[in-house]
């Protein structure tokens, strides 16, 4: 009886371990909270706050003004040397493969930066340049407030941390946003074929 007691016991312990498991992650889908956070945002699409922005141009607009296209955001700072540099390269090359929809109105690329107190209208303009930009379709862009930051940085699941060395310590990721103005998918930042997927995919539609 004590063997079959020890048995029963150890059984509900795994199963009760299961259970756990499958309610943290998301019924088994999410084992990270990078997963979660891209499971939850194509499930519950986000609305995106009026936040102004001011380009490298010096213009002001903000995501509402840019409804009825498709938009590929991501997040960077312009001092970046690794990951900035390289997706800032990688939206230089989106550019020609949409440009066929970016010349119809219908695509656009929007980098936002995340450290708008060192990134005026001068340095996106800088980055933009450095990376190959085609002058078609990009816009680099910093929050006008630091209100408006928290609230993009928040919608959009961006972490920066300061470094200590003047940089940042983020995450990064393109996230595509559709012409209602909903983030409804965050892709792998060094694989922008997958953000260019759902692009072409909604085009077709």
């Amino acid at each position: 009886m004590s063997l079959l007691r020890t048995l029963l016991a150890s059984l509900l312990i795994v199963v009760g371990g299961i259970a756990v498991l499958a309610a943290a992650t998301d019924g088994f889908r999410a084992f990270t909270s990078e997963t979660a956070r891209r499971i939850d945002v194509r499930e519950h699409p986000r609305a995106l706050p009026p936040v102004p922005l001011q380009t490298a141009g010096g213009r002001m607009t903000n995501f509402a003004r840019l409804r009825g296209r498709w938009v590929l955001v991501d997040f960077i700072y312009t001092r970046c040397m690794t990951y900035c540099s390289v997706q800032g390269s990688e939206f230089a090359r989106l550019q020609d493969r949409l440009a066929q929809p970016i010349a119809a109105g219908k695509v656009l690329l929007v980098s936002v930066s995340f450290d708008p107190a060192h990134d005026g209208p001068a340095q996106l303009a800088g980055y933009q340049r450095r990376s190959g930009d085609r002058e078609a379709g990009w816009l680099a862009v910093r929050p006008a407030n630091a209100s408006g930051l928290d609230a993009l940085t928040h919608v959009f699941g961006v972490t920066a941390i300061p470094d200590g060395l003047g940089g940042y310590v983020h995450n990064a990721a393109i996230a595509v946003v559709d012409p209602r103005g909903r983030l409804i998918a965050i892709t792998d930042w060094d694989a922008p074929h997958e953000a260019e997927r759902y692009v072409r995919h909604g085009l077709a539609q």
